[in-house]
This record gives structure tokens, sequence and C-alpha cells, in this order.
């Protein structure tokens, strides 16, 4: 396989995890955020911005794995702003959490999954397609 093609499957898998989280990430947060007083309930100490956060980032989750599976330079851009939104959110996150605001566990694992995540897409995107200008 040639250097091309094998840059071309990382950018391929990375766009669709990309959109495949964030089709994860609107349909649960929109669950929560539209679906009714059993839906919230269930979502517990939810906390409104990370989870309004986290629902809009799904649709530019979306928009970036279309622009990397094109191989487009806006794209690898769109991961690392994505990034750098979801670490000042969780940064956000924890100073709530630190005045002693409620909060659902199950949030800390999923902000540092999703920062994790995309680190790795903004990471292989920018090697990919920036730094290598493959476009």
């Amino acid at each position: 396989m040639t250097t091309h093609k094998q840059r071309s499957v990382w950018v391929r898998v990375i766009s669709l995890v990309a959109v495949g989280f964030g089709l994860l990430t609107i349909k649960e947060g929109g669950t929560v955020l539209f679906g009714g007083e059993a839906a919230r309930a269930s979502a517990g100490n939810y906390v409104p911005f990370v989870l309004w956060f986290n629902f809009v980032a799904g649709f530019a989750y979306v928009i970036a794995g279309a622009g990397l599976w094109m191989q487009q330079r806006w794209a690898a851009l769109l991961a690392v702003a994505i990034v750098a939104a979801t670490a000042l959110t969780f940064a956000a996150f924890g100073v709530h959490v630190y005045f002693d605001g409620a909060y659902e566990p199950r949030t800390v694992i999923a902000m540092s999954l999703r920062t994790l995540v995309w680190a790795v897409i903004a990471a292989v995107a920018w090697r990919q397609l920036l730094r290598r200008r493959v476009i």
C-alpha cells in the first residue's frame, strides 16, 4: 500500500468515527433536551451548559467528519477547534464541580472520552491533512 493510500485510510477511519460520534451525541443530547421530563429525570444531575455544548458540538462533529472524509484542510482545523472547545468546556465543568455544583459522575467519564477522542482525531487530521499537505 502506498503512503498516500495509508494516509487516506486513516483519514477515512477518523471521519467515520467523527460522524458516528456526532450522530450519537446529537441523539443522546436531544433526548435529554427535548424528550420530556422522564428523559431529564433519567439523566440525573446533568449540567445544562455541558449538555447544550455537547448537543451543539455533535453537529460540528458530523460536519468535521464529512470534511475529513473529503480530505479537506478546513476539517482538520475544525477538529482542532472542537478539541479546544471541548477541553475548555471540561475545564468549566471542573470549576462547576469545584464550587459544589451538582453533577453526574458519568459526566467526568463522558467528557474525558470526548476530549481524548477529539484529541486523537485532531492529531491524525493535523498530521495527514495539514502537516503533509495531502489535498
